[in-house]
């Protein structure tokens, strides 16, 4: 344990620490802003989905494997290690010449996103002893919340061109602003973070790492942009269920396999006593509900702010303050509590239960529903989700002794993002078909038929067959459509009556367009947000049985003990 070391020097490594997570959180949000330009710049709009996947990939591969290792070999190399492959991968994604060249850059960044987020809150349990520990996994929620604000706004303040000391930026430099502050952060790291020194000879868990490997890349390519991804495949009449099927059946091959390992290990990436630890296994349990839930939250809100209030992303992002504002007051508040009282349980139960209610409330929202109402149940959401944070990875931590604690911790992470990952993909595959139950055959639509007639409007819907995806694309980009619709229908050698009425007549259908697509989002999104509540609900259940456990104040006391 590290309690010894003074507390200058523990504020100054967990600031290089929140600096290094703060670029993995926000490049989460920053990039969504850049998507379309970097497709748009290298034609491959088919790409889209690679660029995502490639990060996602490679960081959830690379969390529990980290949090071994930094077990094993001590978190500052790994930690530093991880800050220097993330900047480096950030730096050469912006200078990309090629769209294969981002993308295998993107999943460079991965891996260092996935080393930090293994250690990063890992190093919490090195520097304090469990009553201190809330108070700095509240700080961390708190970043989690400001990267969501300040993501989609520099992106977008980036992507559209600013002059910088006399260079003008464009979508790389999301890339290129993580380079100065993973520079700092790294250079802090190496001065004052320091080292927990095991033992001298270790035995890598090889074969426990190739399965997990092959496992958690089985899973994310089966639920992220798969189509996509195999388009090759799909071009030659595979069906991309029996692709996803394929995949599924090697995931979970793959654990079996991956758990046979783990038994057989001398130093296994996740240790399978620890699951006889009951509030490891519920703690786990309720991350990979809360994952689910919370990302659902989040993203479906931004799509619906998009869609109904007709906002750029970058305004959609602005108009979740009022969640990100009480997440982080919740999210510091209750780990000053934490840390004062040293019960942790009933702040976890009543944040999963106030946020059950309130992103339950979010069905009720329809195209016709005031801002103020969305922002009301975004307040109550973020509150609720602020008290438990900082909390899910201090119950765990607080089981273990310390040569376990970046397993144990990573673990947490990985089932998150897990959790995160699945679950995106099945709400948007509840979204995607309350959309199109609703409207039926888009190509009947006369919007999408005059849409077709058009050279430049017909790229977007080039792909063949038109998904939901498709229509709220098209519909998100309406004013720009209209724009160039109206410009075209100018530039004809017609009289102006004429040119007149066929300007109304586009007008009209795409006005009755959009109407029929924001009905269909606004009441299959109603059914997503149940779920959402639904799988939140059941992360309460499952904290509710965890064992309420008072934390130790003693700087010498070992987690476990």
């Amino acid at each position: 344990m590290l309690h010894h070391i003074s507390t200058r020097q523990k504020i100054i490594v967990m600031l290089a620490v929140m600096s290094g997570l703060f670029l993995v959180a926000l490049d989460q949000t920053i990039i969504a802003t850049a998507l379309a330009a970097i497709t748009t710049e290298f034609d491959s709009f088919s790409s889209l989905g690679f660029i995502v996947t490639a990060y996602l990939l490679t960081s959830t591969v690379t969390v529990p494997i980290a949090g071994k290792l930094s077990d094993m070999y001590g978190r500052r190399p790994i930690l530093l290690g991880g800050v220097i492959i993330f900047t480096l991968g950030s730096l050469l994604s912006g200078l990309a010449h090629n769209v294969e060249w981002l993308i295998a850059m993107r999943a460079v960044q991965g891996i260092g996103g996935g080393m930090i987020m293994a250690n990063a809150f890992t190093i919490i349990g090195d520097l304090f002893s469990p009553r201190e520990r809330g108070k700095w996994q509240g700080m961390i929620g708190a970043v989690f919340g400001i990267s969501s604000i300040i993501g989609p706004l520099l992106g977008g303040w980036l992507t559209d061109g600013q002059n910088i000391f006399g260079l003008m930026t464009d979508w790389r430099w999301t890339f290129f602003i993580n380079v100065p502050i993973g520079i700092i952060a790294g250079l802090v790291i190496a001065r004052y973070a320091p080292q927990i020194v095991g033992e001298k000879k270790h035995r890598p868990d090889y074969v426990g790492a190739l399965w997990i490997t092959l496992a958690l890349s089985s899973l994310v390519l089966a639920v992220d942009n798969t189509e996509t991804i195999f388009k090759t495949l799909v071009d030659q009449g595979v069906a991309v269920g029996l692709i996803k099927l394929v995949l599924w059946i090697i995931a979970f091959i793959s654990a079996g396999l991956f758990v046979h390992a783990e038994v057989r290990a001398k130093e296994p990436i996740l240790p399978l006593r620890f699951f006889k630890n009951k509030t490891y296994s519920l703690m786990l349990t309720a991350m990979l509900l809360f994952g689910a839930a919370f990302l659902g939250a989040i993203l479906y809100l931004t799509q619906f702010n998009q869609q109904v209030f007709g906002v750029t992303a970058s305004e959609a992002g602005l108009m979740l303050l009022p969640m990100i504002g009480g997440l982080m007051v919740s999210s510091i508040a209750v780990g000053q509590l934490v840390a004062k009282t040293g019960v942790y349980k009933y702040f976890l139960v009543a944040g999963f239960a106030l946020a059950t209610v309130s992103i339950y409330t979010l069905s009720f929202l329809t195209p016709e529903s005031t801002y103020l109402n969305e922002a009301i149940s975004m307040v109550f959401i973020g509150i609720g989700m602020g008290m438990a944070m900082p909390i899910l990875n201090l119950a765990v931590q607080n089981e273990f002794t310390q040569k376990d604690l970046g397993a144990a911790t990573s673990s947490v992470q990985l089932f998150r993002g897990l959790g995160s990952t699945v679950g995106t993909a099945v709400l948007s595959g509840v979204l995607t078909a309350g959309i199109m139950n609703s409207i039926g055959s888009a190509d009947n639509l006369p919007y999408i038929e005059t849409l077709k007639k058009s050279p430049e409007s017909a790229k977007m819907l080039s792909d063949g067959e038109i998904t939901a995806d498709t229509l709220l694309q098209v519909n998100a980009q309406k004013q720009t459509i209209r724009d160039a619709a109206t410009s075209s229908i100018n530039g004809l050698p017609l009289p102006t009556a004429v040119k007149q009425q066929q300007t109304d007549k586009f007008v009209a259908e795409q006005d009755d367009f959009s109407k029929t697509v924001i009905g269909a989002f606004g009441d299959s999104l109603q059914n997503v947000f149940r779920i959402s509540a639904f799988l939140m609900a059941l992360a309460t259940v499952v904290v509710v049985f965890v064992k309420n456990k008072k934390l130790r104040s003693d700087v010498h006391a070992t987690p476990g003990e």
